[in-house]
This record gives C-alpha cells, structure tokens and sequence, in this order.
C-alpha cells in the first residue's frame, strides 16, 4: 500500500527546512569564534610614551639628635658637697653656680696664704726703712769725710793722716750698708710676690669648691646629693662627676651616610627633615661631614645644626632625613612599572610597541630613579611608546592593541642642591 504523494512532499520540505536551519546556526556559531580569536591576536597593552622631565634621586637615611656640647662637671678638689643648687631639666647660666663643696684645708691654706702675703708686706716696709735709715747715716759720715779731706787739702798737715783714713773708712762701710739695705728691700719685694702667688693657688683651689657651668645649658642628669664624697677629678680617672650638663639651644643631627651616596654630599646640601616624636617637618642645610668613612660601618657621619629655643626637640630623638642625592633637570624617564631584569649595573629591558603594533624587546641602561620613575641613559627615544604594566604576559612579535596610559610622578621629597 503506497503512501499518498502529497504527505510525502511536506516531509520532504519540512527536512530541508530543518536542514538549512542547522546550516545557518553552525555559520553563525563559526562566525563567532572567529571573532573571538582575532580578538585574542590583538589584546590591548597599557602603553606610555618615553618623555624628558626632570628627576630626583633621594636618599632618607635615620638620624639622631645629639647635644650641641655636652660635659660631665666634676670637682677640681676632694671634698663633701655641702650644697647642690640644681636637679635635672634645670635651665642653667654660664657661670652659675651648681655645687659647694666643704674643703676645710682649702680654707686653711688660703687664709695661711694670705698671712703670708701681709707678712711679706709688713717686710718690705721694714726693708724700705732700713734703706733710709743707711742713706742717712751714709749721708752724715760722707759730709765728714768730704769736710776733713778738704781742710787737709787746704792746710796740710792739719789733720792727721790716721783720723782721715777712719773717716774715710766709715763713708765707704756706710755706702755698703745703704747696698746691702736695697738689696734686702729687693728681696722683700720677691718674697712679697711669691707669696702673692701662693695666695693666688690656695684662692684657686678654694673657688674650686664652688662647681660652676661652664655654658648655658640644661642639667640632664644629677649624680651626687649633699653630703657626698666627692674625689678629685684631677687624680682620680672613675671619680664621680657631679651633674651632666648639655647646651641644647641649638641640637646636633647627626646621620650615617653610606658609601655610594657620601661623595655627593656638600656643606649647605638641603634636606626635608622629619621628626618622628613630634610630627614636626623642615629644611635644614648640611652644616659638617667627617669626610672619611667609618671602616665597620662603610658610612660617612654628617651633621645638621638644628635651632632649638622653644626645647621642643630632646637629645636622643631620631628624624628621618631626606635630600637629593642626584638631580636631572631634563631626563629621559619611564615608569619603573615599564621595565623587567633590572640588574645592580643598571642593565634592564623594556617592551617597546613598534611598527604594527608590534611587540619588541629592548635593552635599556637606567641611571637616576625616584619614587615612580627611572632615567633612561640609553636604548629608547623620546616618543616612543612602552608597555607600562603586565610585562609578562606579552612576548616578543605579538600584536597589541595600545591603551595610552597616565603616570603621575610622584613629587620630589629631597630639598634643593
């Protein structure tokens, strides 16, 4: 039994249909992925172009604030300490007086010392008397002689030649009196300033007593109480200083500089300084430098002069200091993003897009570098445009599609050279 024919015409059609559906959904499917894969061929880069601007290259080394000078004040002479006039974080004058010590023989020897020099004055006055009493007596037996010899000269024979000797004789002992007078004065006079001397000694060891500072400063420290035994300083390496004292008016900051940055260092160098305990922040200018490295340490110590009237800042605080160590006014720069293989000699690599859109690999030399970019010496050319970011997933010869991307460099912290 035969089907009939129309039946089999519509299922016929209906095949066809079904097919030329299939057909175009397997074209439009291929299509697809064909887009997909040019896609894949050309991925956008983020590039940026190799510029000329100006770039830093800083150093931020810690550093310590240190004293201006600072001394341990100890007794010039062994004694109690009778009396201390100060405790630590006292403001002190220069000559102030800090510290009395009881030195009993001290006194003693000064007021003996000045017995001396009064003894020794009443001496010369003695001796200056002596010396008038023989200039007059000389006075007297040289008139007589002078008489006797000039009536023997106008009559001889009048005197005798015996009294004429003796009167003669009497001048000339008289004259060696008035020498020998003088001289003892004379010596008066030396023994008067030798024991003048011995006075100025025992005054200076007596006012040794009194422990005086030597600057105006602050007491950081208090060693003894009143009663102590203090040793002499002079004989004595380990005796016990009696205050510390440090000028403070003005600090000392000190830092350690290491070896591949000291030969850039300059007195008057400026440097942004921050102070951790205080959040303060300024300017300071190199003021010294050793100018030899420390051998166990390879650095180089330099120093800032820090005013300091409002004692704001303390012996001991550290700082963060920051100051060029190089600066190019017209570079070559890059972000530090855009280069791979970087190596302690400077060597490096960057992926340049060229022709094409084309990836190329270049070997680059870097010089100075901040924050956010590094100098470029030598291997890119002003213009040209280098992947900036995900370096490792391109490779060399393929196809990208550049996305122009902005850096902002990041700002200059060291101060002006």
């Amino acid at each position: 039994m035969s089907l009939p024919k129309r039946p089999l015409i519509t299922a016929i059609i209906i095949l066809f249909l079904a097919f030329g559906l299939g057909w175009l959904l397997l074209g439009k499917s291929g299509r697809a992925h064909t887009g997909t894969a040019s896609v894949a061929i050309a991925p956008a880069a983020a590039t940026v172009s190799v510029t000329r601007s100006a770039i830093n290259s800083t150093l931020t080394i810690a550093g310590e604030f240190l004293p201006w000078q600072e001394v341990e004040l100890h007794g010039k002479v062994a004694g109690y300490i009778r009396q201390i006039k100060v405790d630590i974080g006292d403001r002190v004058r220069t000559g102030q007086t800090l510290a009395v010590l009881e030195v009993p023989e001290l006194n003693a020897q000064a007021e003996g010392a000045a017995a001396g020099v009064r003894h020794s004055q009443d001496e010369i006055e003695h001796a200056r008397n002596e010396v008038s009493r023989a200039e007059a007596a000389h006075a007297t037996l040289h008139a007589a002689w002078e008489r006797l010899r000039q009536a023997s000269q106008a009559r001889p024979g009048l005197i005798a030649q015996q009294e004429l000797d003796d009167a003669e004789a009497r001048d000339k002992t008289s004259e060696a009196q008035v020498d020998a007078a003088r001289s003892a004065y004379s010596a008066s006079g030396q023994q008067l300033q030798m024991s003048q001397a011995t006075r100025r000694q025992a005054t200076a060891l007596e006012n040794y007593s009194h422990i005086t500072a030597p600057f105006d400063g602050l007491v950081t420290w208090r060693y003894a109480d009143t009663g102590a035994l203090i040793q002499a300083g002079t004989s004595n390496a380990s005796s016990q200083p009696v205050v510390k004292l440090a000028e403070v008016r003005t600090l000392r900051l000190r830092i350690p500089v290491p070896e591949s940055a000291a030969a850039s260092v300059r007195i008057g160098d400026k440097a942004q300084v921050r102070v951790q305990a205080t959040g303060q922040t300024f300017t300071a200018s190199v003021s010294r430098f050793t100018g030899a490295l420390d051998r166990s340490t390879r650095t180089m110590q330099v120093e800032f002069d820090i005013p300091n009237a409002d004692y704001k800042l303390a012996p001991g605080m550290f700082a963060d200091v920051i100051f060029n160590v190089q600066s190019h006014p017209q570079a070559l720069t890059v972000p530090v993003t855009a280069l791979r293989g970087r190596s302690s000699d400077g060597s490096a690599t960057a992926l340049v897009v060229g022709a094409g859109n084309r990836v190329e690999e270049r070997a680059v030399q870097t010089g100075v570098e901040d924050a956010s970019r590094v100098e470029i010496v030598s291997g890119l050319h002003e213009g040209e445009q280098v992947i900036s970011a995900n370096l490792s997933a391109y490779r060399v010869g393929d196809t990208v599609h550049p996305q122009p991307s902005s850096i902002t460099p990041a700002p200059a912290t060291g101060g002006d050279r």
